[in-house]
Parts: structure tokens; C-alpha cells; sequence
């Protein structure tokens, strides 16, 4: 795979060929997609592997089997209710039915119980074999139980209420995802009657594992969790009664903030308002102790309105994700990946201007393997030099606590216009960015919050600067948040460029997001919801024509998602003209690969590493005509037609050579990490997954070998 010459050409529009206008061996329509959400679980199945892989060390394990469990509840909150909903009203047509839902409840009980296994089958074996025990009470001999006793007394009963059931005390709210006990009780309470049952609301401000001090647990790490703390002084809270029978329990809710944008005067308000009920929406999941009675559960079945295949009986803590402070409470380095400094990225100077830079060629950086820290110094910069006169940037998840926030204030201070455009409705970090907003505002920053209806998912950073008589602007784009915390954490590619068409068609998406006229015909940029779609399947069409005339086709495209059907039977179409079509998928993908008679010549891999891969590279291949493009956005209908988002050629052949070689050829020969999805829509894994070599781990060695 190479880059031919003539590049640097400004691209023209194409017009997009019809579908119809194609031939096909098959009618594309009628091939039947594979099911998104039986694809996102399947992704979920892909890092579980992670946890049970033996080369992975321990502590590493359980962080990937707890992030399994945060997936699932992500997965539970935004896309459960509608199967739930379909199951409960008895619909049998449509996409979401009765069938729907007992599917994916099958598939997500399997995966539950295969986790637990792994947790109390191998994972607990391994970690006492390395000296590190997570202690029941009967384990605690009488020093630790007194000591657990006065935690107990000290921190955990002044913050504990216990409810009991009766007319005047109707079933609580509970929150989303809180821990829980529900309790029955025998005898009557003080006034002789017989409320038997109680619930016990566990504060989240808790932790939820304890590391015994050193003086009561001498030999290794011994833990406790604060769920068995409570259990083993549950009695304490109902003096005078018995407790007959207990069990902890926990609530998933559907968690997607609806907010009609059209009929509310203040988006931000509004959103405040929503975030407050968020805690309290359809119950759409219900976890409970496997030793759960029956008369329990249906209690709590009956309080949530949820059906049977809803209940989750699980032998150990209900809610994995928090067993993941264990690893911060051992020291053991062994168990961990061995820690990754990324590289000063190789093209930005360290002791001179990074504008002077960009004036002599395009940079790129390839996080995390070269370092966030060189977008920040790009800002810094730029905040510093007293000929900035203008920064403006889009917020998505930038994180609760931002030296880029930071720096933005600075700017303010130091009497620049800034302008920032904050997407409120970024998906669980709704908070901090109204937080944001509200700070930036307070001190005279430009705040706009995008377009109604529309996610704001572009990531772009535009600085204007007086150089003489003439006004010149830097610009960084990325595909991945301005988040320094992810950053470490998230493979992404950010380019700065002083290119003047790419940086005129920011400051004119910067002037549609703020004004919201109508976008002038930008030169390079391709924008969502306008030409982005039409324009990716406009180049693939161009490679089925290539290769319907016997001419070289080839498309490799690595994303998150792939769900939009338009750009599925677009694949499908040029597939079937012969182009060979490899497709990077980390996660969710509905296009059938390797069906015999519709997608013998397309390939979909899933590389699960390390690092979260989070680079969206397009390339295609038409005769001689060769383009690459980077972007925001994953193929998915909600990014193509429902968000601001942008893509971006790299017009430089060296650059897009080194972006070829690390983001795609790297990840079409990983023959460890990497899994290969069948018709069926299964996957399968890599055929050296336990000695090959994985491409996150060869790029870690490359740019190890370039930091020296």
C-alpha cells in the first residue's frame, strides 16, 4: 500500500453515484445486517478476553473484567429499554420485540455468568497466590473483626439509614447503579406492627474495598469490601428484631437524557433539570446476591416492574466495576503493565516556535504513543504570544479537571477572544462540561453551545495570529476529545496545520456553529450532517467503478462503529465489483463480512489492546487516484446525519505514508490482539493470540526506540 504523487490538489466535489446505478450479483437491500446490539455484546465478549488471557498480568485482568461490567452497564442503561419496553407491551414485529429481548437477555446472563466464574474461579485463586485476599468475615480472625467492627461504628453506621415498609413509608428511591440491601425482618417494631420488610441505602461516598492497616493484617494484602462490612453488622440497624433474610441489590435505569431542545428556552437549564432525574429513569435491570430468596426477588421484581429474564443472580459483589480500586491498593508493579512515557512527538520542537513550525509543514501526532502534552504546549503557546489575538476551540469530554480549561482561562485573562463551543449533551459528561461552560462564561469567554438538535462531535482548535500586516491562523484537529486524562490512555491522531484552506473552512465552521447560517462551500473539510456521507460513499463508489473496469480498488477504514446501512450497502455494492475492502471495527459492525455470494472480498477485524483504539482513518484506493482521510466521526447513523462532525484529507505524502503504515498496515498484520469476524457474526481470534505480535505493542516499541 503506497501514496502516489499529486496529492496536494485542492479535492473537488464529486457527485455520488445511486445505488441503483450499480449492478449486483445480489439485490444489496435484501441482505440481512447483523443485529447492533448482538454486536455490541460481542465486543464486550472481545475484552472479557483480555481478563482470562494468562500473558496479561493479574491486576490488568481485573481491570478489564471490571471495565466488561462498565460497558454492561452503559449498554443496559442506553439501549435496554426499548427491547424491554417491546417485551413488556407483547410486540412480536418490528426491531424491538419480545424475541429481542430475551436474545440479548441470554447472551448478557451468559456473559454475567461467565465473569463470575472468572472472578471466583481464577482470579481470586491467583491473586491469594500473590499474597493479596479479599476477606469474608468468616475468614477475619478476631484482631480484624474488632477492627472491622470499630470502621463499622466509625465510618460507615452514622451514614447508614435503614427504611422500613409501611403505608407511611412507601418502597424508596433507589438510584441508579447504588448498592442496596433489602431486608426481612421478624417480630413487630415499636408500635407492634408487622413491617417486615427494610432497605438500607449504601452511600456512595464510601469506598467499596478496605485495605487492612498492617498492624491487624501482617502478612500480604488482606482486603475487605464495605458490602461485607455491612452485611456482618446488618443486625445492628433493627435492635429489638430479627433478620431473617437479606440480600444486597442493585438497579440499572435507562439513563439517555431526553430533552425536547425545540421546546425549551435554555439548553443548559434544562439539561441541569434532566440530570437530576437521570438517577430515577425505567428500571431495566435488577442485580441481586445469588443466595437471593425467591420471595425477595419477586418483592423487588414487583417494585421495578421488571420481568423475571430482567433479574441477575450473582455469586459475589453486584457491582464488579468497583472491585477496580483494588488495583490502586496494590503496590505490587509486577501485576501491572509496565508503566509507558510517550515520546516528545517527533516533528514539534521543544525549544523554539511551534507556529514557526507549522509554517514549514503539517505535524502529526500519534497519542498515546507520542505525547498529549504536545497539543498543550501548541495552546500554551498560543496563549502566551501577545500576537494571538483569537482562540477558538470545541469542548466535548474534556474531563472535570483540564489544564486545557485551564489555559482557556488564561487566554480570557490575558484580554484575547476566546470562543468555545460546548457540546452539554456529551453522553455522561453532561456536568462537568456545563460546569465548564458556566466557568468560561463567568469570566467573558464567547460560550455557544453548537446547534439545536445536533451534536457538537468535532474536534478542532483554530488560533489567529498578527503576523505584520496579515492575519494568519494554526489549527489542530483531532480524532479523539481534548481530554489529557484519555489521551494516556486512547490511540488518537491530532494534525496541526497552517494550511490556509483547511484553517479558512474551520473559522467557517466556527462561524456556522456560533451564527448557524448556512456553511460556505468549504475546500477540504468534509462536514456532518451536510456532505460527509454522501462524500465517503461518493469514494467508495468511486472504488467499485475503479474495480469494475479491472483497475486497482482498495478500501481499509479503521472506526469505532460501523452501523450506517447507507455506507453498509455501499461497502457491500463495491465489494461486489471486486474492490478488496479491509475494515478495522473495534467495536459494533452490521455488515456481514465473508458472505458467500455478498462479501467474499471484504474483511472486518477487531483489535482489542492495550489502549483503547479510537483513530477513525479512511482510505481509499481507485486506479491511481488514492485519498486518506482522518475523522471525528465513526460510521454510524447518528454521526453522519445527527452530529457536527468533520473530516479532513492529510495532503502531505510523508504524512499520510507514516499514518498507512502505523494506523492500517499494522493493524492488518496484528496476529495477536486482533479477532476476525465471520458471517455469522461471530468472532474469531487471532492464530498467534497467545505469541504474536500485536500492533499497539509494536508501535509502543518503535517510538520507545525513537525516545531513546
Amino acid at each position: 500500500m503506497t501514496v502516489t504523487e499529486g496529492q496536494n490538489a485542492p479535492h473537488k466535489p464529486q457527485t455520488v453515484v445511486p445505488l441503483s446505478d450499480i449492478p449486483e450479483k445480489t439485490d444489496i437491500r435484501r441482505v440481512t445486517l447483523l443485529d447492533r446490539d448482538h454486536s455490541i455484546l460481542a465486543f464486550n465478549e472481545r475484552v472479557f478476553d483480555w481478563a482470562v488471557r494468562d500473558d496479561v498480568p493479574l491486576m490488568e485482568r481485573l481491570r478489564y473484567l471490571c471495565i466488561v461490567s462498565s460497558n454492561l452497564d452503559e449498554f443496559f442503561e442506553v439501549r435496554a429499554a426499548a427491547h424491554l419496553t417491546a417485551a413488556q407491551n407483547g410486540t412480536t414485529k418490528g426491531e424491538y420485540t419480545v424475541q429481542s429481548f430475551e436474545a440479548l437477555a441470554t447472551k448478557a446472563h451468559a456473559l454475567v455468568e461467565r465473569q463470575y466464574v472468572l472472578y471466583n474461579e481464577a482470579l481470586t485463586p491467583a491473586f491469594r497466590a500473590r499474597g493479596i485476599r479479599v476477606l469474608a468475615h468468616s475468614e477475619r480472625n478476631t484482631v480484624q473483626r474488632r477492627w472491622v467492627r470499630e470502621y463499622f461504628q466509625r465510618d460507615v453506621r452514622p451514614l447508614l439509614i435503614a427504611v422500613g415498609l409501611d403505608p407511611a413509608h412507601p418502597f424508596p428511591q433507589v438510584a441508579n447503579k447504588s448498592l442496596n440491601f433489602i431486608v426481612r425482618l421478624n417480630g413487630g417494631d415499636a408500635f407492634g406492627r408487622q413491617n417486615e420488610i427494610a432497605i438500607v441505602k449504601v452511600p456512595r461516598i464510601l469506598p467499596r474495598v478496605i485495605r487492612l492497616p498492617s498492624d491487624v493484617a501482617p502478612d500480604g494484602v488482606q482486603l475487605v469490601t464495605l458490602s461485607s462490612i455491612i452485611r456482618s453488622h446488618l443486625s445492628e440497624l433493627f435492635p429489638g428484631r430479627e433478620v431473617s433474610e437479606f440480600s444486597q441489590f442493585r438497579v440499572t435505569r435507562h439513563s439517555d437524557l431526553a430533552v425536547d431542545e425545540e421546546d425549551v428556552r435554555n439548553l443548559r437549564t434544562a439539561l441541569r433539570q434532566g440530570l437530576q432525574h437521570r438517577h430515577y429513569g425505567q428500571a431495566v435491570r435488577l442485580e441481586v446476591s445469588a443466595g437471593c430468596s425467591r420471595y425477595l426477588a419477586e418483592f423487588l421484581l414487583s417494585q421495578f416492574n421488571l420481568p423475571a429474564a430482567a433479574l441477575y443472580r450473582v455469586p459475589g459483589p453486584v457491582n464488579l466495576v468497583r472491585l477496580s480500586q483494588i488495583v490502586d491498593l496494590v503496590a505490587d508493579r509486577s501485576l501491572v503493565f509496565p508503566a509507558w512515557t510517550p515520546a516528545w512527538p517527533a516533528q514539534l520542537p521543544r525549544n523554539s516556535s511551534i507556529f514557526a513550525e507549522l509554517r514549514k509543514r503539517d505535524v502529526l501526532i500519534h497519542q498515546p504513543f507520542e505525547a498529549f502534552s504536545g497539543v498543550l504546549a501548541f495552546l500554551r503557546e498560543a496563549v502566551n504570544d501577545p500576537r494571538v489575538l483569537v482562540i477558538k476551540q470545541t469542548i466535548y469530554r474534556t474531563g472535570a479537571d483540564s489544564e486545557m480549561m485551564d489555559l482557556l482561562r488564561e487566554a480570557v485573562r490575558r484580554g484575547k477572544e476566546v470562543t468555545v463551543v460546548v457540546e452539554l449533551k456529551a453522553r455522561f459528561d453532561e456536568e462537568a462540561n456545563i460546569n465548564w461552560a458556566e466557568a468560561l462564561e463567568s469570566i467573558g469567554a464567547q460560550v455557544v453551545y453548537g446547534i439545536v438538535g445536533l451534536k457538537t462531535h468535532a474536534k478542532m482548535l483554530l488560533v489567529t495570529r498578527r503576523e505584520g500586516r496579515e492575519m494568519r491562523r494554526y489549527g489542530h484537529l483531532s480524532t479523539g476529545n481534548y481530554n489529557p486524562r484519555t489521551a494516556k490512555l486512547y490511540t488518537d491522531l491530532s494534525m496541526l496545520t497552517s494550511d490556509v484552506q483547511i484553517t479558512s473552512d474551520m473559522d467557517a465552521v466556527f462561524d456556522h456553529l456560533a451564527n448557524q447560517n448556512r456553511v460556505p462551500q468549504l475546500r477540504q473539510l468534509l462536514l456532518a450532517p451536510f456532505e460527509l456521507q454522501s462524500r465517503m460513499i461518493s469514494m467508495i463508489h468511486d472504488v467499485g467503478h475503479a474495480a469494475a473496469r479491472g483497475e486497482h480498488a482498495r478500501i481499509v477504514a479503521k472506526m469505532n462503529s460501523l452501523t450506517d446501512e447507507a455506507l453498509i450497502h455501499a461497502l457491500l455494492q463495491a465489494g461486489q465489483k471486486g474492490a478488496q475492502i479491509d475494515l478495522i471495527v473495534r467495536g459494533a459492525c452490521m455488515l456481514p463480512a465473508q458472505l458467500p455470494g455478498v462479501s467474499e472480498s471484504i474483511r472486518v477485524r477487531s483489535v482489542i489492546g492495550r489502549f483503547l483504539e479510537h483513530t477513525r482513518v479512511f482510505y481509499f484506493a481507485a486506479g491511481r487516484k488514492e485519498e486518506l482521510y482522518l475523522s471525528s466521526a465513526d460510521w454510524m447513523n447518528r454521526n453522519m446525519l445527527r452530529r457536527v462532525e468533520l473530516a479532513w484529507p492529510v495532503k502531505d505524502a510523508k504524512l499520510r505514508q507514516r499514518i498507512i503504515d502505523e494506523c492500517l498496515v499494522a493493524y492488518l498484520h496484528d496476529d495477536r490482539d486482533a479477532w476476525t469476524l465471520q458471517a455469522d457474526g461471530s468472532y474469531t481470534r487471532a492464530p498467534h493470540a497467545t505469541d504474536g505480535q500485536g500492533a499497539q505493542n509494536a508501535l509502543m516499541n518503535r517510538y520507545a526506540s525513537a525516545r531513546g
